[in-house]
């Protein structure tokens, strides 16, 4: 990423600008460049008296303006950052102080999961005046990429089928991923190849028994399979979440729906419906094994079900037979 890779750089080399627009949908390089000004802009003993961290549901729209005016105490910078600035319901108040910024002022504004509207005058002013970051998540079939770059800084070795086991499973939330690399990095002794037991004792991820593979038992209509590891989450809620399960299996089947709308294979897809390989691999595998008609009817089985495991409609004692038995009535 060009600009978060320039506004980085400039922070080490001493060149800061009077404002920082940080936002988009992906609020991980919004929180590294924000903690890297916080952490080391100022000197310990300049923090207090020229750092403030203000959040968006408690700002104060004149307070705001009166903290970016002040001039700093025995230094040459303040730091006034605004965190989680979408939910500031005075943010476009502040479009007269954009026009004259203090330099003396360091204004980092982090507006996360949605972008600002180009077209409105605050964000052209913020982009005169000051340096902008725009983040997007991350597609699916981008991710892999990510991790092994990130693997290289952190000097793990990791096997492109290990990569791709981690992609799988952390998805693009690219925050989630880092932590556990870096959870990885601390266990695994420098030199040494991670392999799958890694990833199952640190991260909790089981080879056999996880989301992916229990979509490829669905896909290929595996039953004992599906059976097998539908009860292993029965007994491990905690490392396979049941919301998150839901949430996989409606996104994956909704994907095979739009395939099967088609005569294109899941590989002329890929790029359109962001997915990698193995996905691609799976949705062929609904659209060889389910009718439309079936693929409609386990999305409408997903949200019944979604339903009671979130405790609506459901007047059982043991949520831990919901999965089983969505597995029979997805299979038969």
């Amino acid at each position: 990423m060009t600009e978060f890779k320039q506004i980085i750089k400039d922070l080490k080399n001493k060149i800061f600008h009077p404002l920082y627009l940080l936002h988009g949908e992906e609020p991980y390089y919004i929180d590294l460049v924000s903690d890297e000004i916080e952490k080391n802009l100022l000197s310990e003993g300049e923090k207090s008296f020229n750092q403030t961290i203000v959040y968006g549901k408690d700002a104060d729209f004149r307070n705001m303006l009166d903290t970016l005016r002040r001039y700093p105490m025995m230094s040459n910078y303040q730091v006034v950052i605004l965190k989680e600035a979408q939910v500031f319901k005075d943010f476009e108040k502040l479009e007269s102080y954009f026009e004259h910024p203090l330099k003396s002022t360091v204004f980092v504004i982090c507006y996360k999961y949605k972008s600002l509207d180009k077209r409105k005058k605050i964000y052209k002013l913020l982009s005169a005046k000051g340096a902008v970051l725009e983040t997007k998540k991350m597609y699916e079939n981008q991710v892999p990429g990510f991790i092994d770059s990130v693997a290289k800084e952190l000097n793990l070795k990791m096997s492109a089928g290990v990569v791709d086991m981690l992609a799988e499973y952390l998805g693009n939330d690219l925050s989630k991923i880092m932590n556990e690399l870096e959870k990885l990095s601390l266990n695994v002794e420098k030199g040494v190849a991670v392999t799958t037991a890694h990833i199952e004792k640190y991260i909790g991820i089981s080879k056999e028994y996880n989301v992916f593979e229990y979509i490829k038992a669905l896909a290929l209509r595996d039953a004992k399979k599906v059976f097998k590891i539908a009860k292993y989450f029965e007994k491990n809620p905690k490392a396979n979440e049941p919301v998150m399960v839901m949430g996989m299996l409606y996104l994956f089947f909704s994907k095979a729906f739009v395939l099967q709308s088609t005569k294109k294979s899941p590989y002329d897809l890929m790029s359109e419906l962001q997915i990698r390989k193995p996905a691609a691999d799976d949705l062929n595998a609904v659209k060889r094994n389910y009718s439309p008609t079936e693929t409609v009817k386990i999305m409408h089985l997903l949200q019944e079900y979604d339903l009671k495991i979130k405790g609506v409609d459901f007047s059982g004692q043991d949520k831990t037979v919901l999965l089983t038995e969505m597995s029979y009535r997805i299979l038969n």
